[in-house]
């Protein structure tokens, strides 16, 4: 909040709060600053207060303003130099705002550039403190205490990876009914370059790909930045929307999909998981239409015993197999990995190599004695046990505050009906400090929305919903 007591004055502390969201882009490009009148009730502050603030972020370039419609974050070409507004006609009773969707890099810096110290329900991660541990600094001390520390920091690692890291994914994928040597198996830097790796091995600019809607929006943006062709395929409690991918199959030579992007267990952000029925149809589908399938398991920590995979289902034939730590363990280690079939393993090392040489193989290291020792297992098992109160508590908490759960929650999100414009109101929470992410973020065109998903990790904070209760209800 703002405060008289700072040695900033009331003015340079709002154009401050400004400022810092539009460079961290939590303000998108074109995006409308509240009204002079709502933000001076906002924040407490007099118009002339807010008028000040606005002419410093105008001198500054960061925003724009147009006649009779009030302030605008400028877009890439105004930011850039080209030409911008200098001046404006204070409207008493502005028309309504232009809302701005919050996009996938927006959620993505919104992990780097809290907008507050408060607990963010739009986060994709658990809060630090659930990863705290005290086997992970062991681990590190083990790898940097021995002679080996000098030998393989001064020459480039195994292309494919850490071989021990290798042979403990290998076992471990063994234990979900992943066939996967150590050869099949490619470390990366984090899961999402496990999934680029694959983009660019298997595609080229103009395929079409299936992905699933909603989805994590992260997925829809990495595509279009490669020039991929995204076919959206609704996702249902028990899996994909069959009849929609036959009929993507059967359009025609040219616009058939070359690949299927799905995230079979605890998908984000509905929380679903597949079903043997429909994982065997989907299968039988990229059989008859000759299509590769990305599992995108990243949440396979947090999964119930014996959740059906389609990688297990097809023995890593049509399957490539992704997950990564970040989420469970370690986000700054960055390990991810994929597993794939030995035809196609080689050329997907291939584009390892183009794109990064070789992974560091000390977290890699780390990481393996963490697997081998049964450390990495019992430190889910305990994330798991406390997100389950977690989620019970935030649960309650939604529905006091007046929403409907879209789907049955499970895992680390929530897919939660608000009733009103989550866009809309994801620009009036950023007031308040915390950041929402709102339900057209999880679809390729993005429609407007009154979903939004919640972390139950972050989301179980009493005061967090009565503030969106009240913003809602200003917003109905």
């Amino acid at each position: 909040m703002l405060t008289r007591t700072s040695t900033q004055s009331l003015t340079e502390q709002l154009a401050d709060r400004f400022a810092e969201r539009i460079r961290n882009r939590l303000l998108a490009p074109g995006a409308r600053l509240p009204s002079v009148r709502e933000c001076a009730r906002q924040q407490g502050v007099s118009p002339h207060t807010v008028v000040a603030a606005y002419d410093q972020l105008l001198a500054q370039g960061l925003v724009e303003a147009r006649r009779q419609r009030g302030f605008f974050v400028r877009d890439s070409v105004a930011a850039n130099g080209g030409p911008a507004s200098s001046s404006m006609n204070l409207v008493v009773q502005p028309p309504p705002p232009q809302i701005v969707a919050a996009d996938a890099s927006t959620l993505i810096r919104g992990m780097f550039h809290r907008p507050s110290d408060k607990p963010q329900p739009g986060m994709g991660v658990f809060p630090p403190e659930w990863l705290e541990s005290t086997f992970m600094p062991a681990a590190v001390r083990r790898v940097t205490s021995t002679k080996a520390l000098q030998e393989f920091s001064l020459q480039y690692g195994e292309p494919e990876g850490d071989s021990g890291l290798r042979r403990s994914l290998s076992t471990k994928l063994g234990s979900i009914n992943v066939p996967a040597g150590p050869e099949q198996i490619l470390t990366t830097v984090g899961a999402t370059h496990a999934l680029d790796i694959v983009s660019r091995t298997l595609l080229r600019a103009g395929d079409p790909v299936m992905v699933e809607e909603p989805g994590w929006a992260l997925e829809f943006a990495r595509l279009e930045a490669l020039g991929m062709r995204i076919l959206p395929v609704p996702r249902k409690a028990d899996g994909p929307d069959l009849e929609v991918m036959e009929r993507y199959c059967n359009a025609g030579e040219g616009h058939k999909p070359k690949l299927f992007v799905s995230v079979s267990v605890l998908h984000n952000p509905t929380g679903y998981s597949l079903t043997p029925g429909s994982a065997h149809r989907v299968l039988q589908l990229a059989n008859r239409h000759n299509f590769h399938i990305v599992e995108d398991d990243t949440y396979s920590h947090l999964a119930p015993e014996h959740a059906t995979r389609l990688s297990a289902l097809d023995g890593l034939q049509r399957t490539i197999y992704v997950s990564g730590f970040a989420k469970i363990l370690a986000p700054n280690w960055r390990i991810g990995f994929l597993a794939a079939s030995p035809q196609l393993v080689g050329r997907l090392l291939e584009t390892k190599l183009l794109a990064t040489l070789t992974t560091p193989s000390l977290f890699e290291k780390a990481l393996a004695w963490c697997i081998d020792q049964g450390q990495l297992r019992r430190h889910a098992e305990r994330v798991r046990l406390r997100l389950d109160g977690a989620r019970g508590r935030t649960v309650k908490l939604a529905l006091a505050a007046g929403c409907k759960l879209a789907s049955e929650p499970a895992g680390l999100f929530g897919w939660v009906d608000t009733g009103v414009d989550t866009d809309a109101l994801t620009q009036r929470m950023l007031d308040e400090g915390y950041l929402l992410a709102p339900g057209s973020l999880f679809h390729a065109r993005r429609p407007p929305s009154t979903l939004m998903r919640i972390n139950f990790a972050t989301a179980q904070d009493a005061t967090f919903w009565k503030v969106f209760a009240r913003v809602r209800d200003q917003q109905a």
